[in-house]
C-alpha cells in the first residue's frame, strides 16, 4: 500500500473513487448531493427484517463493489448489528457512527439523542419509510383483513402502546404535502400526538464530501466493522 502523511490519506480518500451502497429510505437524502462520479446502489428497506440477512447482501455488495472503488459508503448506521463483521478487502468502509438512520435524517446522532430524551414515545416517518410501508401503521390493514376492525385494533393498540408521538421528518429534499397530509392522518387515526420536525442534511452532506470525523466509522481495507466502533460519548 502506497505510504501517506495523515494529511496526505485523508486528501487521498476524498479524491479517491467512492461508491454509495445505501438502503432504499436514505438514498432519497443522499442522491441531491451525488457528484457526477459517484455511483451507487440501493438495497430495499425489507431487508432490515432480518439483519443477518441484510448483513449477508450488504458483504456481497462489498464484494462486488471493491474492484471499481476505493472507498464505500454505506447509506446505513448500526441497524440491528447488520454491519458489525463486514470487512472489504481493498476498499476503505465509510459508515455514520449512528444507531439507524433516524439520526441520519436529523443531521447527527447528538440529534437524535436530544429528542430521544425529549420524547422518548415516539415513532418517526420519512418520504422514504411511508413509500416502503413498513410500519405498524400499514401491518393495521392487513390484519383488518385477517381479523377485523376490533381485534386488529387491539393487536396494533399493543405493537404502539409505549408511543405517544408520531413525527414527520422534514428533511426538505422532496414534495412533501402527500406525506405530511398521511403522517397527520396517521396520527389521528391511532391517537398519537402530531408533529413536524426538521430535519438537517448536514450527516449526509458529510459522508459524501467528508470531513469523515468523529461521526463516522472508517475502516482500513482488510479491517472488520465492530460493535465498539459505534461507541459514542
Amino acid at each position: 500500500m502506497e505510504k501517506f502523511s495523515q494529511s496526505e490519506y485523508w486528501i487521498h480518500l476524498y479524491s479517491a473513487r467512492r461508491r454509495i451502497i445505501a438502503c432504499a429510505t436514505v438514498i432519497e437524502e443522499i442522491q441531491p448531493f451525488l457528484p457526477d462520479d459517484v455511483s451507487f446502489e440501493v438495497l430495499d428497506f425489507g431487508l432490515h427484517l432480518r439483519p443477518e440477512g441484510l448483513r449477508k447482501v450488504l458483504q456481497e455488495k462489498i464484494d462486488e463493489a471493491s474492484s471499481s472503488a476505493d472507498v464505500l459508503l454505506l447509506g446505513y448506521g448500526l441497524c440491528s448489528m447488520a454491519v458489525v463483521g463486514l470487512r472489504a478487502t481493498t476498499a476503505h468502509l465509510v459508515i455514520p457512527r449512528v444507531d439507524d438512520c433516524i439520526a441520519i435524517f436529523l443531521g447527527s446522532c447528538a440529534a437524535y439523542k436530544k429528542q430521544a430524551r425529549q420524547e422518548p414515545g415516539t415513532y418517526y416517518l420519512t418520504k422514504g419509510w411511508i413509500e416502503a410501508g413498513d410500519t405498524p401503521f400499514e401491518e393495521h390493514k392487513l390484519l383488518v383483513e385477517k381479523y377485523g376492525e376490533e381485534k386488529a385494533k387491539r393487536m396494533t393498540g399493543l405493537l404502539l402502546k409505549n408511543y405517544k408521538r408520531l413525527a414527520f421528518i422534514n428533511t426538505g429534499q422532496y414534495e412533501i404535502e402527500r406525506y405530511q397530509a398521511y403522517a397527520r392522518q396517521t396520527a389521528e387515526q391511532f391517537n398519537l400526538r402530531f408533529e413536524e420536525i426538521e430535519g438537517s442534511s448536514a450527516l449526509v452532506k458529510k459522508m459524501v464530501f467528508g470531513p469523515w470525523d468523529d461521526e463516522f466509522v472508517v475502516i482500513a481495507p482488510g479491517q472488520t466493522v465492530q460493535y465498539t466502533d459505534f461507541a459514542t460519548n
